[in-house]
């Protein structure tokens, strides 16, 4: 198959201030207002859309099992066009995740899903597409089976060690035949898990420099604080680096924290 086109975002003319910020109040409705509460781990999460509305998307699950789902994903191009495939995405994956916790099946299915829109239209095909990070952590064990499909890189502070868990899969989408396959990454208790989208990396300073992985990694290594007091500190630092310009594209962070050994089991 062809490699997919790279298409420039089309301008949103036209819309209706008051209307354009109500569907922007809806789209927030779909994202989590708060983190899940876990007895084992701490969970904080934030987000910076580059306009009213955007495409970054992302959620926490608690499964029956009490397995945690927890995903982050990034539709081609930003504004209303990826507003719209992402609130078909989050749907789709919420159905979906509900009934199965194999994350090869439920990113499979979503492709699946996104292919059969993308081949409705060749003018817009290349708009039913995502990155996405879809990852399983069982509690008792700490073991996390994932899928990275065309993502960023996640992050895992262990002391002082840095770990990275790369994409395992082309981006959803794409191609009809793709494979997604998961990957079994085993947590440690006193470990750090961030995931983000590249609008966090590809943000860039007036000079235009990009924020960029490197500068990334010397943050997620030398920023202190919990949870929820990295996040801020992080995006704090974002800012300086963007010297009072908007982002480019969407930004968005997610940090999981293990504090302790999982007490029990069962």
């Amino acid at each position: 198959m062809s490699q997919p086109r790279v298409a420039s975002n089309p301008p949103q003319r036209g819309l209706d201030p008051v209307e354009l910020k109500l569907a922007g109040e809806v789209q927030k409705l779909l994202l989590p207002k708060n983190s899940p509460r876990c007895n084992w781990c701490r969970i904080a999460a934030k987000n910076r859309m580059a306009e009213v509305l955007g495409g970054d998307f992302y959620d926490f699950i608690e499964l029956d099992s009490g397995c945690q789902v927890l995903f982050l994903g990034d539709v081609t191009g930003h504004g209303l066009h990826a507003s719209v495939v992402m609130s078909l995405v989050y749907g789709f994956i919420h159905h979906a995740a509900v009934e199965e916790c194999r994350p090869q099946d439920v990113v499979c299915d979503l492709n699946a899903f996104l292919r059969t829109f993308a081949r409705r239209s060749n003018l817009l095909d290349h708009f039913f597409s995502a990155t996405i990070f879809f990852g399983v952590i069982d509690p008792r064990t700490l073991a996390m089976h994932y899928v990275n499909a065309g993502h960023p890189a996640a992050l895992v502070r262990r002391r002082e060690t840095l770990l990275r868990l790369p994409a395992t899969s082309p981006p959803v989408g794409y191609f009809d035949q793709a494979e997604f396959p998961a990957v079994r990454f085993q947590l440690e208790a006193g470990d750090r898990l961030l995931l983000y989208t590249d609008g966090l990396i590809d943000s860039s300073s007036p000079q235009g420099q990009m924020y960029g992985a490197e500068r990334l990694d010397a943050a997620f290594r030398s920023l202190d604080g919990d949870h929820m007091v990295f996040l801020e500190r992080l995006f704090a630092e974002l800012g300086d680096h963007l010297a009072g310009q908007p982002p480019f594209d969407d930004c968005t962070a997610i940090v999981v924290d293990l504090p302790g050994a999982i007490s029990g089991g069962g």
